[in-house]
């Protein structure tokens, strides 16, 4: 028996070998195959009982529960009481911009009162322990009241400090009881393409929801707003995430979300935030004084066409990349540039080292720079490399970025005002607002809140044509016909193309008279 039991244990000795040996032989040829270019797929093993044991290789995912339980306390949910009228565009989805994107972004409404007042829901986050929270513009914007819900179920009444069209931040003021948890604004400039970040907010109402994805690009101009540089991701993003904080695994916001491209107004992985860079400098200004300066150059400027580049003499890049720069087209009389000595036909390629490859770049690092300072700029004049110093103004006295003219709004004559920023219908803008060449008139680039323009339903991105009977094609022919207008206390009817279709809108000098139906089926 002594003989039997070590012959059993022999031969499984000699089994346990032959399949080390076996399972060495087989790896060995797996290596080799591998190195060989063959992709060999995993043996599942079964044990006795025929369960199949899968061999797998975990790789491990960036896991973001820490994060999200250190940051939610500082994300809010915030609902914002609107007046029925000032809310055509967000009631009807947020669309009609060209190839589907939703902006101002959709948020969930809940009627109240029905045809007199609404609930919008957004979201946002608090900045600083002393109740300072950061938020979008149209969330907020035309609000009667608005509240801010902490993550843990207080409503605080919220006061908004200042609010901002053109970037779509707006800043609110809560007071606490205590110090609230805050977050900080981290350096968006760092942030680069396939970065894991985490979108938090308030979607259709489901306050303290988390979604997680990676940058996907940065510097994206998706043409509704002078100064658009968003930041695009793939992490799902959907109604009511408007003003929600967009993290990165070191818990710090580099963004805020804002908008989405979608044709059916939920997430399909293209969203967009406004870069926390923007958001400091924007945020910086509201709490200070309640509005914000930019600077002003004082100059049109036009995209640079391969044929433009070839009439100018202008020569790829070393590496065949076409020539780029911004094309001045005219120069305000009196402004910064002028001043400085730059002429129709100079070719601006640099501001402040800065490489300005598109007249979107200019307005966008102009707008950036303080009121009052100096500023270098590189550009070509035939050709030649030039640079000049120019002494940076202040945007608003009648004037946008780009040089050209506001309305009366800003100007210190008295009587009313429209309350609008007009420009020029550039081929730039005709591009970006995808007009036919036939279409003539100006601009509508910005409206004041509480003006004449904006209870009448005017909205930034309006193609004004006409007013009363008279053709309009720059902006300071408009403001003239208006201004007679309302000097002699008469409404004014404005021809207006949106979204390529014609409308009527007649405006009051009196804003509380004014009929908030423009006649756009998207505003019923």
């Amino acid at each position: 028996m002594l003989r039997d039991a070590m012959s059993d244990v022999v031969r499984s000795n000699t089994l346990s070998s032959r399949r080390f040996r076996t399972r060495l032989l087989a790896s060995l040829v797996a290596s080799t195959v591998a190195g060989a270019g063959l992709v060999c797929a995993p043996v599942a093993r079964a044990d006795e009982t025929g369960v199949i044991h899968p061999d797998t290789q975990i790789q491990q995912l960036p896991n973001f529960v820490n994060l999200v339980k250190q940051v939610k306390p500082a994300v809010v949910s915030i609902t914002a009481r609107i007046k029925d009228a000032d809310t055509g565009e967000e009631m009807g989805g947020g669309g009609g911009m060209p190839g589907g994107f939703p902006f101002p972004f959709p948020f969930q409404m809940m009627p109240q009162q029905a045809h007199r007042t609404v609930e919008a829901r957004g979201s946002g986050f608090v900045i600083s322990p002393d109740g300072y929270v950061v938020t979008n513009n149209h969330v907020v914007k035309g609000a009667t009241k608005v509240t801010v819900t902490l993550d843990d179920g207080t409503a605080l009444p919220a006061k908004i400090v200042g609010r901002d069209s053109k970037t779509d931040i707006a800043l609110l003021k809560v007071s606490p009881s205590g110090k609230l948890r805050f977050i900080e604004l981290g350096d968006s400039d760092k942030v680069e393409p396939g970065e894991w970040v985490v979108a938090v907010g308030n979607p259709y109402g489901l306050g303290g929801t988390v979604t997680a994805g990676i940058v996907s690009a940065r510097g994206r101009d998706i043409g509704d707003g002078p100064y658009d540089s968003f930041i695009q991701v793939d992490a799902p993003i959907n109604r009511g995430n408007s003003g929600g904080p967009l993290f990165t695994q070191d818990g710090k916001v580099v963004g805020v979300n804002t908008a989405i491209l979608s044709p059916s107004g939920g997430s399909i992985g293209i969203g967009f935030a406004i870069p926390s860079d923007t958001v400091k400098n924007i945020v910086e200004q509201l709490e200070k004084t309640g509005h914000v300066t930019r600077g002003y150059l004082g100059v049109t400027a036009q995209e640079i066409t391969p044929s433009m580049a070839s009439a100018l003499g202008m020569k790829p890049s070393a590496t065949g990349a076409p020539a780029t720069g911004a094309l001045v087209a005219s120069v305000s009389v009196g402004s910064p540039a002028e001043k400085a000595g730059l002429k129709a036909g100079d070719v601006v390629t640099q501001l402040n080292g800065q490489n300005i490859d598109t007249p979107h770049t200019l307005a966008v690092n102009v707008a950036s720079i303080t009121p009052g300072t100096k500023a270098s700029i590189a550009y070509l004049r035939n050709n030649k490399p030039q640079t000049a110093t120019v002494l940076i103004s202040s945007l608003g006295k009648g004037s946008t970025a780009d040089g050209t003219v506001g309305d009366s709004t800003h100007d210190a004559d008295k009587g009313p005002k429209l309350g609008v920023t007009l420009a020029p219908l550039t081929p730039d803008l005709r591009q970006q607002l995808g007009l036919e060449e036939s279409v003539r008139g100006v601009v509508v680039s910005d409206v004041q809140p509480g003006s004449p323009a904006e209870q009448a339903g005017i909205h930034a991105g309006d193609v004004i044509q006409a007013v009363g009977e008279v053709p309009v094609e720059n902006p300071r022919a408009t403001v003239s016909a208006i201004r007679q207008a309302f000097q002699a206390n008469h409404s004014v009817l404005l021809r207006v193309v949106r979204n390529g279709q014609s409308v009527f809108v007649a405006v009051s000098p009196n804003a509380d008279d004014n009929d908030a139906s423009t006649g756009d089926d998207d505003d019923q």
